[in-house]
């Protein structure tokens, strides 16, 4: 939302908004001269003045705001909806799916067109390290993230569709598996060109795209002879079997390669020179809250990450045993009680073999309680120890971790800050 915002204000537009709280993005919006409120009073005389009216899908129907926009009879947009209709003031619409990945394939992709001096705009659902989840220097390209919630990214009909994969999410929003698929389908369908990971069962069953992979030696863009330093790879790339160029990774972890290769892909599809691409790739660092290093505590490295889902969980564990030379401790914080629910044998499988593990209480979002899908219901399940809040989570740091452990962050609630919390206390 803050970056549509952002958007709005620099191509002219007179915005302002509110959210619950006061957070870092009101900060960030303040720069691009739109007027943020916490909570909805001050806002309310803004609306007698608003045109149009944006809202996010976390604003529930009952909300007193929302039923009076609309008592006003103004125009009001879902975000999803209000995307849509910003896509099409652009020349190329490149949108990136898959229910891991989005958010820093995006920024892969911002920072390679931006190494190409290209006319565009990223629309990032996080913050990278260097260009926020907002830049913009023309409108012949626009880059930004499909999401599947509520199967908002058939809203869109993007020149060039990216999906990195596949995976059980937001089944609330499915009738299984199969309508899961499907949409995903039909999002490659209304692209004019599509690019999906050869590697992921499901993306394979999507049909004959041009495909991207580690493993499968049908991929039509292929990284081959692949190099770890210290969780940091490198690799060739090979196009419809021809190496063309090497790309070195500064961003951490396996999974990198995958969205860097999506963005290669994507950005070779323009016509762009490979090579120059690969330089592009190379000035990524990283995406906020993905593996990122908030400080130290008693001595011990502190890393958040925004893995809430099963698949994502492991692939960061894995990232982090890597360089682990202490023992590492994880802390979990379950995003939303019906994903818990739904995905609590995949949970205890990622989360079952560590030994040193909290689970912290559930970050409800939008949701209402449910015990079957709490975090002390995990715990339980887990035999892990839980924590209500950030006292008892600070208390068993301070009595466990010493110098050369890891202290892993995971969750996409506000763990994030209370941790970041802990370490300035």
């Amino acid at each position: 939302m803050s970056a549509l915002a952002k958007l709005c204000s620099t191509v002219g537009y007179c915005v302002s908004g509110s959210d619950k709280t006061r957070g870092e993005n009101m900060k960030s919006l303040s720069y691009f001269g739109v007027e943020s409120y916490a909570g909805s009073d001050k806002l309310r005389k803004e609306l007698l003045l608003a045109d149009v009216v944006v809202y996010t899908d976390a604003v529930p129907p009952t909300d007193e705001e929302l039923q009076e926009v609309k008592r006003l009879g103004k125009r009001l947009y879902s975000r999803a909806d209000f995307l849509s209709l910003v896509c099409r003031s652009f020349d190329n619409v490149v949108a990136i799916a898959g229910s891991h990945g989005k958010t820093t394939c995006t920024s892969m992709v911002a920072h390679v067109f931006r190494s190409l001096q290209t006319l565009f705009t990223a629309h990032i659902g996080g913050e990278d390290s260097d260009l926020g989840n907002f830049y913009y220097t023309g409108k012949e390209y626009f880059i930004t993230e499909a999401c599947e919630y509520k199967k908002n990214f058939l809203k869109l009909q993007p020149n060039r569709a990216v999906v990195l994969n596949i995976d059980k999410d937001h089944m609330e929003c499915y009738d299984g598996v199969s309508d899961l698929t499907d949409a995903f389908l039909q999002y490659c369908k209304q692209a004019d060109s599509a690019f999906v990971c050869a590697d992921d069962e499901r993306c394979k069953t999507l049909g004959n795209f041009v495909s991207f992979g580690i493993t499968s030696p049908l991929s039509d863009y292929r990284a081959v002879d692949i190099r770890s330093d210290g969780e940091r790879y490198s690799f060739t790339v090979e196009e419809y079997g021809r190496a063309t160029c090497r790309v070195r990774l500064r961003a951490i972890g396996r999974c990198s390669i995958y969205n860097a290769l999506a963005a290669y892909t994507l950005a070779r599809s323009f016509g762009f020179d490979g090579k120059s691409v690969a330089k592009g790739l190379e000035n990524f660092t990283a995406v906020k809250r993905r593996f990122e290093k908030i400080g130290t505590f008693r001595g011990a490295t502190c890393i958040c990450d925004y893995a809430h889902h099963p698949k994502e969980i492991a692939s960061t564990v894995q990232t982090a045993k890597g360089i682990c030379k202490g023992r590492l401790f994880v802390v979990f914080q379950p995003h939303t009680y019906s994903r818990t629910k739904l995905l609590m044998d995949e949970f205890e499988i990622s989360l079952g073999s560590l030994s040193e593990l909290m689970i912290y209480k559930t970050y409800p979002a939008r949701e209402e309680y449910d015990e079957e899908g709490s975090a002390l219901t995990l715990a339980k399940r887990l035999g892990a120890l839980y924590a209500e809040n950030a006292y008892v989570l600070r208390t068993w740091l301070k009595m466990t971790v010493r110098e050369g452990d890891i202290v892993l962050f995971l969750g996409a609630g506000d763990l994030y800050f209370v941790a970041q919390h802990i370490l300035r206390s």
